[in-house]
């Protein structure tokens, strides 16, 4: 056998398979939901929290919910690593010593630590797999193995992987706060396409530290795609269309858009109408856990986070100054137009004018599994 053989033989033996679907797809996937089960979750309770107490005053069950949210917060990186490893089918000895990866990636990455987790535990994982099962005394080699390569690479990389991904997101936040009517476009057409692919923009959002006005754009490019499907299809889907694309996930409609891309141009264009609304008009900022940024009306995390930020402010948001707000009518008013009202209204209106041409059939919105 020649030793190219072996070497793929070897690597199909432990399920290490180099490929875009996983690194990229499967893996990034998964890395947020570990960052939903942890960062974004314990966010929303601590701040939720944190308002009872200031209505109600400090009784235990609110400074439960303030401590049970911390907890959970500070179970990011932990989350995250275990996550990405469960993607990419690690041995239990692999997956268990990931939470040290994890916490050592995220902690030295800083605000970029979302992207320095992945990146360090795709490292971390393949290693610890390559050894596992190897030696009489696996229990000792694969987790050492492991927590050794992410330790060390998390020391050597991600310092600067979390530089790299703070600076880019900055730029992006000052380019939006500069020309928020261009960026207002260009984030929100972004963000709002990535949610939609089989990638994750809500890991995107975090590793950048999305937040500001190039946060709102951001948002509002995700929930108009997610509530101009769901509203673009209720004639094919009906209500279960509606709380499985408007509350779930827009990502249901891939398969139909590799048969008719054409139906993807509605909730696009509605996320170019909708971004610099946000930005121009309304002036909305997400100043909540990055992660909310890319999520749109997702669980509601995207309006949640945004009104989580006007309170409570997040380190990254306030690094970059943002402050306290207190909301107006007008903040509640935009933040409705923006989630829900604009999306509603000009996705179908557009889909008509689609229909009638032609361009959108009868069952090409059709979500077969309802």
């Amino acid at each position: 056998m020649k030793r190219s053989e072996r070497i793929i033989a070897f690597l199909k033996r432990k399920n290490i398979e180099i490929s875009f679907q996983r690194y990229a797809l499967d893996a990034v996937g998964a890395m947020a939901l570990g960052l939903f089960a942890s960062l974004l979750t314990g966010t929303i309770i601590k701040t939720l929290g944190e308002q009872l107490t200031t209505a109600f005053g400090p009784t235990a069950p609110y400074r439960l919910l303030i401590e049970a949210g911390t907890f959970a917060m500070a179970a990011a990186g932990p989350a995250m690593a275990i996550s990405i490893g469960y993607a990419l089918r690690a041995p239990r000895t692999v997956l268990f010593s990931l939470c040290a990866v994890g916490i050592a990636a995220n902690t030295l990455g800083g605000a970029g630590g979302p992207l320095a987790v992945l990146i360090v535990t795709l490292f971390a994982t393949e290693a610890g797999k390559i050894v596992a099962g190897e030696t009489r005394i696996d229990i000792l080699v694969t987790p050492t193995v492991t927590v050794l390569t992410g330790a060390l690479l998390s020391l050597w990389w991600a310092p600067g992987i979390g530089a790299a991904a703070n600076g880019f997101g900055r730029a992006v936040m000052w380019a939006t706060t500069q020309q928020p009517f261009l960026m207002g476009i260009i984030v929100s057409v972004l963000m709002g396409v990535a949610l939609t692919l089989p990638i994750s923009s809500a890991a995107i959002c975090a590793a950048l530290g999305l937040t500001g006005l190039a946060g709102g754009a951001a948002v509002a490019g995700c929930c108009a795609q997610m509530v101009g499907f769901a509203v673009l299809s209720f004639r094919e889907n009906r209500w279960s269309g509606i709380v499985s694309q408007g509350i779930g996930t827009s990502m249901l409609q891939m398969k139909n858009i590799l048969r008719n891309p054409r139906i993807w141009i509605p909730p696009t264009l509605v996320s170019a109408i909708t971004g610099p609304i946000a930005t121009c008009v309304f002036r909305l900022e997400m100043n909540g856990a990055p992660i909310s940024s890319g999520m749109g009306t997702c669980g509601f995390v995207g309006p949640i986070g945004v009104i989580t930020g006007w309170f409570a402010p997040v380190e990254q948001a306030v690094a970059a100054g943002a402050t306290i707000l207190r909301p107006t009518g007008t903040d509640w008013f935009g933040l409705f137009c923006i989630c829900i009202l604009l999306p509603a209204i000009l996705t179908p209106l557009i889909g008509q004018i689609f229909r009638k041409r032609g361009w959108i059939g009868p069952d090409d919105l059709t979500l077969n599994a309802l």
